[in-house]
């Protein structure tokens, strides 16, 4: 089970209107390199190489605001990357907002998946979002 990590610019950036879970674009990318809480957006992270199946910049994922007793979450849409010949390796797959130019995609959070994943011709890898828990949520 892949195990979930906040990146800690994401807090302020919320704070500060940065996101807007209704309209803007949201993307999974992979990376093989371990992002840190300390990265605020993308362009800190080392991606995987473009091709075979990935595509730069990574995967949308549509994300769908709730809100319940006071609580709202904000749950995703899984990801699934097809390889057309080997894709990684990659360990952590990290979720960030495509929209905002200032800052330019800004980070969420990420995950580790524990050891380095390679995907051989035809293989899937999804990154399944909690659909009850949801990605993440405000209390």
């Amino acid at each position: 089970m892949a195990t979930y990590n906040k990146h800690n610019q994401f807090t302020r950036d919320l704070i500060a209107g940065i996101y807007n879970f209704d309209s803007h674009v949201f993307k999974v990318m992979l990376t093989n390199t371990a992002p840190t809480a300390a990265n605020s957006i993308k362009a800190n992270l080392t991606e995987i190489t473009a091709g075979n199946g990935y595509t730069a910049g990574g995967t949308a994922t549509t994300i769908t605001p709730s809100t319940a007793s006071g609580v709202a979450k904000a749950t995703g849409t899984d990801v699934v990357f097809t390889a057309t010949a080997a894709v990684g390796p990659f360990r952590y797959a990290d979720l960030y907002n495509d929209t905002p130019t200032a800052p330019a995609d800004p980070l969420i959070a990420w995950w580790d998946y524990g050891s380095s994943v390679t995907l051989a011709n035809g293989e899937t890898f999804t990154v399944d979002f909690d659909a009850t828990n949801g990605i993440l949520t405000v209390t």
